[in-house]
C-alpha cells in the first residue's frame, strides 16, 4: 500500500516540475491537514473552537472560530517549507508574501491559494467540512504580483481537497489522474486508497440547495424538474450537505453533479472562482467530468480579483451538458 510520499515519487515522471517541491508542498498541507482533524475530532469536546468569533471576514460572513484557526494552520505550514513565494486565503482580504533568503529562488516559485475550511457553517452539527487547495507556478521573476495570483484555472500545477469526515482523505491531481489517499490516525499516514477516481457512467445524483428554488433562473427550475421526471434511469436522487467538498467527493465516487448556480440575490454566483471552482473544476476534468459557470468553462474564466465570485456546476459531462442546454435553449 502506497503511502502519499511513496506515490509522488513513484509517480514523479507525470509532474512536469522538481518532484522535491510537490514534495514540500504536501508535506506543508499534510501537517496541516493533520492539526485541523485534530481539532475537528474534538470539537464537540470545548467551546474554544466552535461557534462563531464574532468576526465578519472579507466575504461578508460571520468567521467560525476553527475558519480562524485552520487559516492560521495552514499560513504557518506553507511557510515553514520554504517552498512558497504567495499565499491567497478566502478567509484575507490580500494576498500574502512569503519573505525568505531564498525568495527567488526555484524553492519559492510556487503559489497557494487555499479555502481553508470549507462548509464551516455546519462545524456546530458534525457534518463533514473540509480544506481545498490550489497551486500553480509564479508569473513574476522578482517581487509578487496581483497577477501571479489571477491566473486561470487551466494554469493549475496542483489541485485538490481534504475531507474531515468518518475519515480524513486527501484528493488531489497534477493533472495525471486524481487519486485519494486516506489518514490512518494511528500513525499519521496518508496511504493510497482511492487510485485513478473517475465518475461513474450510471448518474444518479443532483445537489443544489432547493430551498432557493423560487430565486432560480428558469433554465434550473426546468433541469430540477427533468431530474424528478420519471423516465429512463430517473428521477436522480436529491442530495444536498452544504459543504461543497463533502457534495463534491460523494458526487464524484456515486455519480452526480453539483449545482451552485446564480439567483435574484447572487447575480454573480456565491461561491469563489480562485479558491473553490477553479480547484475542483481540475479535479472534475481529470476525474472525466465537465465544469461549467453555466456557459463557460470554469478553467478558462478570467479572473478580475481574489475574491471573484461565479456560478459553478460540475459532474459527469452528459448531466452538465443537458444543464446547459436548459439554461442556454
Amino acid at each position: 500500500m502506497y503511502t502519499l510520499g511513496e506515490f509522488i515519487i513513484e509517480n514523479r515522471d507525470h509532474f512536469s516540475y522538481p518532484t522535491e517541491g510537490l514534495l514540500r508542498l504536501f508535506s506543508s498541507i499534510k501537517l496541516a491537514a493533520k492539526a485541523i482533524n485534530k481539532e475537528v475530532n474534538k470539537a464537540g469536546l470545548t467551546e474554544k473552537i466552535i461557534g462563531s468569533s464574532g468576526i465578519i471576514n472579507i466575504q461578508g460572513e460571520n468567521q467560525q472560530k476553527l475558519d480562524n484557526f485552520a487559516h492560521q494552520v495552514f499560513i504557518e505550514s506553507l511557510k515553514s517549507r520554504n517552498i512558497v513565494c504567495g499565499i491567497a486565503s478566502e478567509e484575507s482580504k490580500d494576498f500574502i508574501v512569503v519573505k525568505g533568503e531564498k525568495e527567488n529562488s526555484f524553492q519559492k516559485k510556487y503559489i497557494v491559494l487555499i479555502d481553508p475550511l470549507d462548509g464551516s457553517s455546519n462545524i456546530d452539527v458534525n457534518v463533514s467540512i473540509g480544506t481545498i487547495f490550489s497551486v500553480y507556478r509564479r508569473k513574476s521573476s522578482m517581487n509578487l504580483t496581483m497577477d501571479d495570483f489571477l491566473q486561470k484555472g487551466n494554469k493549475q500545477i496542483l489541485a485538490g481537497y481534504i475531507i474531515y469526515g468518518s475519515s480524513t482523505i486527501l484528493v488531489y491531481t497534477t493533472g495525471n489522474g486524481v487519486h485519494g489517499f486516506t489518514l490512518d490516525p494511528s500513525v499519521g499516514t496518508f496511504y493510497l486508497s482511492h487510485p485513478n477516481l473517475r465518475y461513474p457512467k450510471i448518474e444518479r445524483i443532483y445537489s443544489i440547495n432547493e430551498g432557493n428554488y423560487s430565486r432560480f433562473p428558469n433554465g434550473i427550475k426546468k433541469f430540477i424538474r427533468y431530474c424528478q421526471e420519471k423516465k429512463e434511469n430517473r428521477p436522480y436522487t436529491a442530495r444536498y450537505i452544504g459543504s461543497l467538498v463533502g457534495d463534491f467527493h460523494r458526487n464524484m465516487i456515486q455519480g452526480g453533479i453539483y449545482i451552485y448556480p446564480k439567483t435574484e440575490y447572487s447575480p454573480k454566483g456565491k461561491l469563489r472562482l480562485l479558491y473553490e471552482c477553479n480547484p475542483m473544476a481540475f479535479l472534475t476534468e481529470q476525474a472525466g467530468g465537465k465544469a461549467s459557470d453555466g456557459e463557460n468553462r470554469i478553467l478558462d474564466i478570467e479572473p478580475l480579483n481574489l475574491h471573484q465570485r461565479t456560478p459553478f456546476i460540475c459532474g459527469p459531462v452528459r448531466m452538465v451538458t443537458k444543464l446547459e442546454e436548459f439554461i442556454n435553449p
